[in-house]
């Protein structure tokens, strides 16, 4: 038997070269990808080993063993080519090993890099890398005392669970509910009895505490890139997050760095990020945000809206290819990431900031301004929330009103199910906190890739279209009359308004106003005092209701239409799949006809109408809205001052006229983004 051994090292980030998990093979020239290249000299071999040399989660390259024979390797043999392939990645990066290339060809990990991910908020952003829990370089490996090393595992774990409850304990620290409810939720997998099974049996591999919690959070790293179920992603992020804060208490170093110690001009790199994580940051000192994962309605992203931070997701690989104190930049508004740029680079973007900052100062110039046409039309601009940090943003940017608060999110970042006065007392700060203004509660809307940690969740092959939102309230109606109990409670004696989402049929408006109406009456029976005015509202994201508009209108309040669901439902193109969120144009004639409709019908029943979705925020697509009849459009904080720009230098009148002809056209596959933007040039409109 012939044996031979070599690693491959590449020269930039290989993660789409390279497996990031172990590949064994008893036969390798039957797997798929299998090619035998005689010229290149080239052994035939059967029996195949892979081990992917890691360092920090980076994958600089491939360590494998090959035989000749039909060869099954053994879990031994796998985890002492991983301890191998651990050892070849610290004497790489340390440079104690010599890594030798073909001629022309240079190996670095420091160079300048271009990536491009997804615009999630607007915003250039230029600083210095500062890893989210960055993670701790294991260079000490190889134990000499296996009973030593699950010691001391055993005391980090334990330094670790009492760290945690002092922060869930210590308000200093934990500062409002939402950072509790997520230091708990860490809490509760810190006792995962899997996860600690597994670094136990890796210590008794020969490997120190440091590098078998590193063994262990690089496997749970590989299944979550594998993984597409969304509670199952979520609990592999919560389970690599608490590898992170065991391998610095291991350490001795800091999770964050110190509030006096962050740099001033700091940029964030995160795999992901929950919501409240982000507000243990010092604004200040913050200029942008990049996430390996994140969409435009992640959670995170709204909290980072609400703050001003410009935040770049879907950047593959990024914290794989960064280190801390990196000169880094992202744009935005196109999701560009420049890493370590050069110094030309560095002033075309510096540039372009300084006149992004001129501009947010003329938007912060029309705060007290009206939203008003130049043909004397006033528009409602409302903005969208989910927190309480966002209620001050009312005042700050002169919003009509809150016209869609997301309550869900309370429950996604709690532990347990939110009791009765949690949910109470956080509806009554946000009403208290606006006293003068309308605020639009909008009941639980989970499911799909919404999922509760402590909720049985069900496989679905299209959960967008599954179980979720009211179906969710409705089937399990003590979980939707707890929320309407708390609200009634927290609205005693004002307006409440109430918004149903995801509504299909009529149906489902009767059903839900008829536990309404049930928690009304269990209210009074016990004490509490009724709000004096209740509106209940229905959201159009199901094109069904197209269909049922007289209908709808003769049950509800008022309509909010949910742009961004009912456009992937109306051309069954899922928002989250790039190979098809581009694909259609929501400024297109049909969709435009078809919102058209709902707000017609909504002024012919005399009910008012908004439109919260993410389309409400963007000026181009904001015309076009008003051009079809809309008057109150609700949308983040930051938005605000770009539509009211906008709104200022429209006529409307011109612009109705405009859009009328454009609507009576018959080119269904275009869109018209370019007419849009003719028409604003020729007229002076500021988009």
């Amino acid at each position: 038997m012939r044996r031979r051994v070599w690693t491959r090292l590449s020269r930039k980030s290989p993660s789409t070269w390279w497996p990031r998990s172990v590949r064994s093979l008893s036969d390798a020239q039957s797997h798929p990808s299998f090619a035998f290249k005689p010229e290149t000299g080239e052994e035939i071999y059967n029996g195949f080993l892979g081990v992917p040399i890691l360092r920090s989660g980076r994958t600089l390259g491939v360590l494998v063993v090959q035989n000749r024979s039909h060869r099954t390797y053994s879990e031994e043999e796998v985890e002492a080519l991983q301890t191998t392939a651990m050892l070849i990645a610290e004497m790489v990066v340390s440079g104690e090993l010599q890594v030798i290339a073909r001629p022309g060809t240079e190996i670095s990990f420091k160079g300048a890099v271009s990536l491009k991910g997804t615009p999630v908020v607007e915003g250039v952003g230029l600083g210095h890398v500062v890893l989210h829990e960055p993670r701790v370089h294991v260079t000490n490996i190889i134990a000499d005392d296996a009973p030593r090393e699950t010691q001391r595992l055993d005391e980090a774990l334990a330094a670790m669970r009492a760290a945690i409850d002092r922060l869930i304990a210590n308000s200093e620290h934990a500062g409002p509910g939402e950072h509790q409810e997520v230091l708990a939720t860490f809490r509760m997998f810190a006792d995962d009895k899997g996860w600690l099974r597994r670094l136990r049996e890796a210590i008794l591999t020969g490997l120190t505490a440091e590098a078998a919690v590193e063994r262990v959070q690089n496997d749970a790293r590989a299944k979550l890139q594998r993984q597409k179920d969304p509670y199952l992603r979520e609990r592999l992020h919560d389970l690599d997050d608490l590898a992170n804060r065991l391998l610095h208490q291991l350490t001795g170093q800091a999770l964050t760095p110190a509030h006096d110690t962050l740099p001033e001009n700091s940029i964030l790199v995160a795999r992901t990020m929950g919501p409240a994580a982000l507000l243990d940051y010092q604004r200040a000192r913050l200029r942008g945000l990049v996430l390996e994962e994140g969409s435009a309605a992640s959670h995170v992203a709204i909290v980072a809206r609400a703050l001003g931070i410009p935040v770049v997701g879907q950047a593959a690989n990024i914290t794989n290819l960064v280190e801390g104190g990196d000169a880094i930049i992202l744009d935005g508004s196109t999701g560009e990431i420049q890493l370590r740029p050069q110094s030309d680079v560095v002033a075309a973007y510096a540039e372009k900031a300084r006149l992004r900052a001129r501009r947010q100062e003329q938007y912060r110039q029309l705060r007290d301004l009206p939203a008003r046409t130049l043909d004397g039309v006033d528009i409602a601009l409302s903005m969208n929330a989910g927190l309480l940090i966002d209620v001050p943003q009312v005042e700050a940017t002169n919003a009509a009103s809150i016209g869609l608060f997301r309550t869900e999110l309370q429950f996604m970042i709690s532990p347990r199910f939110p009791r009765l006065e949690a949910q109470s007392a956080l509806y009554r700060a946000v009403l208290d906190g606006l006293p003068n203004h309308t605020v639009v509660f909008r009941t639980l809307d989970i499911g799909g890739d919404k999922v509760l940690p402590y909720m049985r969740t069900h496989s679905e092959e299209n959960p967008a279209l599954g179980w979720r939102a009211i179906r969710i309230g409705l089937d399990r109606p003590a979980l939707l009359r707890m929320q309407l109990r708390a609200l009634l409670i927290a609205g005693a004696g004002r307006e409440l308004n109430i918004m149903l989402p995801m509504i299909a049929t009529t149906q489902e408006i009767d059903a839900a106003r008829l536990l309404l109406l049930r928690e009304l009456h269990y209210c009074a029976g016990r004490g509490h005092s009724a709000p004096k005015l209740i509106k209940l509202g229905a959201m159009i994201e199901v094109p069904s209701l197209l269909w049922q508009l007289d209908e709808v209108l003769a049950r509800v309040d008022f309509l909010s239409v949910g742009s961004n669901d009912l456009a992937q439902y109306f051309f069954a193109a899922d928002r989250d799949n790039s190979r098809v969120s581009n694909r259609f144009d929501s400024v297109s004639i049909p969709f435009l006809r078809a919102l058209k409709q709902i707000v017609d019908a909504g002024r012919a029943a005399d009910k008012p109408v908004t439109l919260c979705g993410e389309m409400g925020g963007k000026p181009l697509e904001a015309m076009a809205l008003l051009g079809i009849g809309y008057r109150n459009l609700s949308m983040s904080p930051s938005s605000i001052g770009p539509v009211k720009a906008m709104v200022r230098s429209l006529d409307l009148g011109l612009l109705e006229t405009r859009m009328a002809e454009l609507l009576r056209g018959t080119d269904f596959a275009g869109s018209l983004r370019d007419a849009l933007r003719g028409f604003a040039a020729y007229h002076g409109v500021q988009l």
